[in-house]
């Protein structure tokens, strides 16, 4: 789920009325306040919406749930941030080596890393953003979040340097997830060969794939399924295998058959969606924690235009007043900001 944005003049009285409106919500057994509460706290992340309710939930809870909503690792974190907005300002040594990575200066980069041999090893704290909150120096290899908007042609031989020089292995799967859910990778013609140097660097094929699924990286996708993650379910789904989608169907788990529909929503995969849902599945809830959760596989449909997966996912009882939870629209109200007219005019007439 993308974190909020701290408004312009947050301050700390106004963030409790939020997490006393939290409580509220809690209480009145809203699954908005459910799916929210399942994002950002993991004691919440596997319990169905009837489990979350039946949960008591102290006020530290709530204020805990809306530091991190906000991109921040606690509530004392939080209120240190308005007091006093952290410095984002690079280290000496790691900024001169992002600055190599980014010009690909390979032989700086090598000089740099003898003298400073721990810099492989050094993490920098972003707080208060979507993601990218604690990287090294292998995750700017990535341009995922785009600072550039391009990468250097030789950015492989660079993250082998990184990785050569020590980069640990958290670092490494991290980036795969980035390469793969990154447009700039595959636009500059590198995303598969990073796949492939992350993957031999010992990166599990299988930690890419949903960051890849969720943002429609399919050269990604098929890159990692070649080198050996896993044909479930929810790749079936989004890749539209219609056949193995029905295969995998009756041994899936329910995360696994929310996740599908999911994807078979936000790609368009008619047939998929229908398999899913006479199997059960909920056209209404939101979407799984990593594939666009803020919002339900209605919502996600009507963004991407798909008319006749909209129209099927109503006619199978999908809620059309459910709101997301970053930016409070209905399924309507995100067709009509794609500009979905033919969508738009068909929830108008459901409403």
């Amino acid at each position: 789920m993308p974190t909020k944005r701290l408004p312009q003049q947050a301050n700390i009285d106004h963030l409790k009325y939020q997490a006393r409106d939290l409580l509220s919500a809690h209480a009145a057994r809203d699954p908005q306040a459910a799916q929210r509460i399942r994002e950002f706290l993991p004691k919440f992340s596997k319990l169905p919406d009837p489990a979350i309710f039946d949960t008591p939930l102290k006020l530290t809870d709530a204020q805990l749930m809306i530091a991190r909503e906000y991109g921040f690792q606690s509530w004392a974190r939080l209120r240190q941030h308005l007091e006093k907005p952290a410095d984002r300002t690079l280290p000496l040594e790691f900024g001169q080596a992002v600055a190599l990575i980014d010009a690909g200066d390979t032989e700086g980069l090598r000089v740099l890393l003898k003298k400073h041999p721990s810099l492989t090893q050094q993490h920098v704290t972003f707080e208060g953003t979507n993601y990218f909150r604690n990287p090294t120096l292998l995750e700017f290899t990535a341009e995922n979040p785009i600072r550039n908007g391009t990468l250097p042609a030789n950015i492989v031989e660079v993250a082998e340097i990184l990785i050569a020089a020590g980069a640990p292995l958290p670092a490494i799967h991290e980036t795969l997830g980035l390469v793969c859910s990154g447009r700039v990778p595959r636009e500059c013609g590198v995303q598969v060969p990073m796949i492939e140097l992350l993957c031999d660097a010992g990166a599990d094929p299988n930690m890419g794939m949903l960051p890849g699924l969720t943002h429609g990286e399919f050269e990604a996708v098929r890159a990692l399924l070649r080198l050996g993650a896993a044909l479930t379910l929810p790749v079936a789904a989004a890749i539209g295998y219609t056949a193995n989608a029905g295969r995998l169907l009756e041994k899936s788990s329910e995360e696994d058959r929310r996740l599908a529909l999911a994807f078979a929503a936000q790609f368009g995969r008619l047939h998929i969606i229908r398999l899913l849902l006479d199997a059960g599945v909920d056209p209404s809830g939101y979407n799984p924690v990593g594939a666009h959760s803020h919002s339900t596989p209605l919502h996600q449909a009507a963004l991407a235009g798909h008319f006749d997966v909209v129209r099927l996912l109503v006619e199978r009882g999908a809620r059309l007043d459910l709101k997301d939870t970053v930016f409070q629209g209905t399924p309507l109200g995100w067709a009509q900001h794609a500009g979905n007219k033919e969508i738009e005019e068909y929830l108008l007439t459901r409403a």
